[in-house]
């Protein structure tokens, strides 16, 4: 259990007081109107997902494709011995040997290397992995002990077993009389220019509704980071990544000499 796995109860906690908030109303203009769109997802939801996210069973995979490699120094190591024969058959063979060798583990390019590189990349993104949810145990500390955590906290309703009130409880905001904006009954997001919550006065344009956007605003940006370095290292590794083919050398003419097999007195 890692900081992330103990904060992670009173986070989603708030988190789920700040997205019933924002589904309500976010205020205009706001910085955390990007982070929505980039996101595609309420902090609490992000966050929830990113729980699942572990080091150990990444670095797990890393340690366990570098153990085929040791299969694959066996195969070589058959494919190494020279065969007690001569003739265009046995030249025919020599070639095919050294085309496979080369294919199995000769430089980055070959099989052994690609899986070299697939633990490599596995080791990277558990290192990742373990340095994002660090970064989000940070936020989540910072938001949790902020006024605007009290200030949310103080305008949702009680939250039972994990679970919120239903939102049509919700107390609105000072001077909405109308309450959180709703389509088919269901508490939906407001959005600038027009948009429920938008007009003065309405859902997202109170302190509550500020405090929300705020705490959002942390939280996604911390998870924006992560999954932009996601990003960079599957570029990065990308080109290692890459299928191997099976690239044939050309054979030689074929002639006609004779076949010779050399016996050995073993």
């Amino acid at each position: 259990m890692d900081l992330l796995d103990r904060l992670a109860e009173p986070g989603l906690d708030l988190l789920g007081r700040v997205d019933t908030l924002l589904a309500s109303g976010v205020p205009e203009g706001h910085p955390v109107w990007p982070l929505l769109r980039r996101m595609q997802a309420l902090p609490g939801e992000a966050v929830r997902t990113f729980l699942d996210l572990r080091p150990a069973p990444l670095a797990g995979g890393g340690r366990t494709v570098r153990q085929f490699v040791r299969d694959y120094d066996d195969a070589c190591a058959a494919l190494t011995d020279q065969a007690a024969w001569s003739g265009p058959a046995a030249s025919a063979y020599g070639q095919a040997r050294a085309g496979l060798l080369r294919h199995l583990d000769e430089g980055p390019d070959s099989l052994v290397g690609r899986l070299e590189s697939t633990a490599g990349y596995a080791d990277a993104l558990a290192d990742w992995a373990e340095r994002s949810r660090l970064a989000l145990a940070r936020a989540l500390a910072d938001v949790l002990g902020s006024a605007e955590a009290v200030t949310v906290v103080a305008a949702t309703a009680p939250r039972i077993g994990g679970a919120t009130v239903p939102a049509s409880t919700v107390p609105p905001w000072s001077g909405d009389l109308a309450g959180p904006a709703r389509v088919g009954g269901v508490a939906t997001p407001a959005g600038p220019g027009g948009a429920p919550g938008a007009a003065a006065g309405g859902p997202g344009t109170g302190s509550s509704a500020r405090a929300a956007a705020e705490i959002a605003t942390r939280v996604l940006a911390v998870l924006a980071v992560a999954y932009d370095g996601a990003e960079t290292l599957l570029r990065q590794w990308a080109p290692s990544l890459a299928e191997v083919p099976w690239r044939p050398r050309p054979t030689g003419p074929v002639t006609s000499e004779p076949l010779r097999v050399r016996w050995r007195d073993d």
